[in-house]
């Protein structure tokens, strides 16, 4: 049986280092990016971390520590993490022929069958070429397991001397490495099982390896055994390189004011349902129900909490911007309440399918296509010229709703308007 071996590339503190390839000032300095809203953080340099900054910190409680130490901080850029992003997978993609893209910073890459070679010299390689190629630094785990190779990472970036690679394969370092493993921070352990898992005696990963298998099972089920026994060298999470079939799409935005006003609710949620259905429609799938929520504040007092949710079904699958939003806005209506402080909407899309296998029911008439054209050409105006050069006028001219990023940088590498300069 070939011996299995396998790599988890993690792109270190990926959003903060988009910033620092276009702008090398911020080398060493601490720097943290913010939510879509700019309301709480969401990424943080080593710096900042340093200084206790949690994520998800609110903006508003970090603004004495960012003013006394001078943090630079970021709006949110996601049109250039998820090209930045690319550039970053197409490399990883020339080291193997399979790759598993886990998250937009995370990736797996499966070393079985490569015989002698050194990988740990191949990872350092690995991490050279994707830092000329593109200004992101990366650490790199290698071992047996993909839970191992997640382990394997945490050490190659917390560990000086790995150099940004680390490969845990002999039994005497694995047990080394999992003694200094909280369970919790083991890959699949959720929070739920680490405080059983606590409760009975197991705090570390070693815990965990050394415990008797029936218990784990018992305890923990199918995936818990699968967890044990990869952390004791056995391969049983294959490489998925190919991507699962969407289940469903969401687009949701927390407010940077409160909306009272059902007009603003309306342009908000036409303006999800317009981007939800673009995203379906780019994986060539259709959904078979509409989900609109609305909620105020959790934080508000009782008599001025409220949240609700409405399904609309949809006569057939669909993915049409313009019978979503109708959809979508149908079911605002029926949940809206006025005199109330709204903080967040959302639409989510449910019952995808592949849109050549949707099927008309007796009482609903096949359609003549001329839906289809439009969506392809709306999609490619928007591709050519950028997201939201045009629109369905239920999202809104001013869109008052909307709140600017104040501090996100220029889209660097896909708006020619925002190419960086040489002087």
């Amino acid at each position: 049986m070939t011996a299995r071996s396998f790599a988890l590339v993690d792109c270190n503190n990926f959003y903060v280092s988009c910033e620092r390839v276009f702008d090398p000032v911020l080398e060493g300095r601490p720097v943290l990016v913010l939510s879509n809203n700019d309301g709480c953080i969401i990424a943080r340099s080593d710096e900042v971390k340093a200084l206790g900054i949690v994520m998800g910190t609110p903006l508003f409680e970090a603004r004495p520590l960012i003013e006394e130490h001078g943090i630079e901080v970021y709006s949110s850029n996601y049109v250039l993490y998820g090209d930045m992003s690319g550039r970053v997978m197409s490399l990883l993609g020339g080291f193997t022929p399979n790759l598993e893209i886990y998250s937009i910073d995370e990736a797996f890459l499966d070393f079985s069958g490569f015989g002698s070679l050194d990988l740990t010299r191949h990872g350092l390689e690995i991490r050279d070429r994707v830092r000329r190629c593109t200004g992101i630094p990366v650490s790199i785990g290698i071992a047996p397991t993909k839970t191992l190779a997640k382990l394997a990472n945490r050490i190659a970036k917390k560990s000086p001397g790995a150099g940004g690679v680390f490969e845990l394969n002999p039994l005497e370092d694995r047990h080394g490495a999992l003694s200094g493993t909280a369970v919790r921070d083991v890959w699949g352990i959720g929070r739920n099982y680490a405080r059983m898992l606590n409760r009975n005696g197991i705090h570390s990963a070693l815990d965990l390896h050394d415990a008797p298998g029936p218990w784990v099972r018992r305890r923990m089920g199918v995936a818990g055994a699968r967890t044990w026994l990869e952390l004791r060298g056995i391969s049983c999470i294959e490489t998925q390189t190919q991507t699962e079939d969407r289940k469903s799409a969401v687009v949701s935005r927390s407010f940077k004011r409160p909306l009272e006003r059902l007009e603003e609710l309306r342009e908000a949620v036409a303006a999800f349902a317009e981007r939800a259905a673009e995203k379906i429609r780019r994986q060539n799938l259709a959904a078979a129900s509409v989900i609109v929520f609305i909620h105020t504040n959790r934080f508000a007092s009782e008599d001025g909490r409220y949240k609700n949710a409405t399904t609309v079904n949809l006569p057939m699958a669909d993915n049409h911007t313009g019978r979503i939003s109708k959809a979508a806005l149908g079911g605002l209506e029926h949940i809206f309440r006025p005199g109330r402080r709204y903080k967040k909407a959302g639409v989510m899309l449910v019952g995808l399918e592949p849109e050549k296998t949707v099927q008309p029911d007796l009482f609903t008439s096949a359609r003549d296509g001329r839906g289809e054209k439009l969506m392809k050409a709306f999609d490619g105006i928007n591709r050519k010229f950028g997201a939201g050069k045009i629109r369905y006028a239920a999202t809104g001219i001013g869109q008052t709703w909307r709140t600017a990023p104040m501090r996100r940088s220029p889209r660097y590498t896909t708006n020619w308007d925002e190419l960086p300069g040489v002087w």
